[in-house]
C-alpha cells in the first residue's frame, strides 16, 4: 500500500477560498471547537461491554432532556486534520485530509470526462457528502447527482450470517451516529446545497442499495463501519463503478470493514493498488 500526496490547488481565487472556508466551517477548525462528544467509556477487557450499554443508556436518557454527555478538550489542529475525535457541532469527523481527498478525485472525474454521479453510504451529519457538492459547485458541475445513503438510525446490531461483525459495539453508540435525516438536509441546506441533484436513499443498505436508482457512479465512498455494511455497498454499487471513478473507503482501519474489502478485491480480482489517505481512509482508482 503507498501513501501519495493529494494536494489540492494553491491559489487565491474565488473557488479555493470557497473551499478552503467549506472544510474551516465543515470541521469547525476556523472556530476552534473544544467540546467534543465522548467517544465512548475508557474501559477495556471483561467489565468493557455492561460499561458501554450503561453509558449508552445514561446518554439515550440525557436526550430526551436535550442533553449530551461530552469532554472539554483543547482543540488540536493534528485531531482536526486526521479525524481523530467526534466533534459535538461539525457536521463531519473525517477530517481534512479526506476532505482533500474528495476533491482530488472529484477534479480527477472532472478533467478526464469520466461519467457518473457520486454517492457515500453512511452519512453521519452529511459533512462529507456537503463537501461533494461545494466541490462540484466550486467547480462549475451542475449535471452530476449526489447521493446520500443511510439508516438515519445508527448502525445495526450485529448480524449473525456476518460472522466478522459478530461482537461489534458500534450499535451502542447509536446515540451519537443516529443522525434523523430532517437534521441532515437542513445541514445541506443551510449552506446553500440542497436542490434537486441531492438524493437521500434512507434505510439499511441490504435493502436500500439494491434498487438504488443510479446507472453510472464516478465516485463512490463507503463509511459504513462494518463488515456487512461494507460489503454490502460494495456488493451493490461497485459494479456501477465507471472505469477512471474512484472508490474510497473511510474505515480501512477497522477489522470488520477491511476484511470486506480485502475479500471483495479478492474475489472480484481487483488489483488496483490501494492507496493510503491518513491513519483510516484508503482509496483506488478503477481502470
Amino acid at each position: 500500500m503507498s501513501c501519495l500526496s493529494l494536494r489540492v490547488p494553491q491559489s487565491n481565487d474565488a473557488s479555493r477560498l470557497y473551499l478552503d472556508l467549506m472544510k474551516g466551517c465543515l470541521t469547525r477548525s476556523i472556530f476552534g471547537e473544544r467540546y467534543r462528544e465522548l467517544r465512548r467509556p475508557v474501559v477495556v477487557g471483561k467489565r468493557a461491554r455492561p460499561v458501554w450499554m450503561i453509558h449508552t443508556f445514561v446518554a439515550a436518557l440525557l436526550r430526551r432532556w436535550n442533553l449530551e454527555i461530552v469532554e472539554r478538550v483543547a482543540f488540536d489542529d493534528a485531531d482536526c486534520e486526521e479525524g481523530g475525535r467526534w466533534p459535538a457541532e461539525a457536521e463531519t469527523m473525517v477530517g481534512t485530509r479526506r476532505l482533500d481527498n474528495i476533491e482530488y478525485c472529484i477534479r480527477d472525474i472532472l478533467d478526464n470526462g469520466v461519467p457518473g454521479d457520486l454517492i457515500e453510504t453512511g452519512v453521519w451529519r452529511g459533512g462529507a457528502s456537503i463537501y461533494m457538492l461545494a466541490v462540484l459547485h466550486a467547480l462549475g458541475d451542475a449535471s452530476r447527482h449526489v447521493w446520500m445513503a443511510d439508516s438515519f438510525a445508527g448502525l445495526p446490531k450485529p448480524d449473525a450470517r456476518n460472522a466478522a461483525d459478530v461482537g461489534d459495539i458500534h450499535w451502542m453508540l447509536n446515540h451519537v451516529l443516529a443522525i434523523p435525516l430532517a437534521e441532515v438536509k437542513a445541514n445541506v441546506e443551510k449552506y446553500g446545497l440542497l436542490h434537486d441533484r441531492v438524493h437521500f436513499l434512507k434505510g439499511w443498505f441490504n435493502e436500500t442499495l439494491p434498487n438504488a436508482p443510479i446507472d453510472r457512479i464516478a465516485l463512490l465512498r463507503l463509511d459504513g463501519d462494518m463488515y456487512g455494511s461494507t460489503m454490502d455497498a460494495l456488493q451493490n454499487l461497485y459494479p456501477k463503478l465507471a472505469s477512471g471513478g474512484f472508490c474510497i473507503i473511510d474505515d480501512y482501519a477497522l477489522t470488520g470493514c477491511r476484511q470486506a474489502v480485502d475479500e471483495f478485491r479478492s474475489r472480484n480480482h481487483i488489483t488496483e493498488e490501494l492507496i493510503r489517505i491518513d491513519h483510516s481512509a484508503v482509496f483506488w482508482k478503477r481502470c
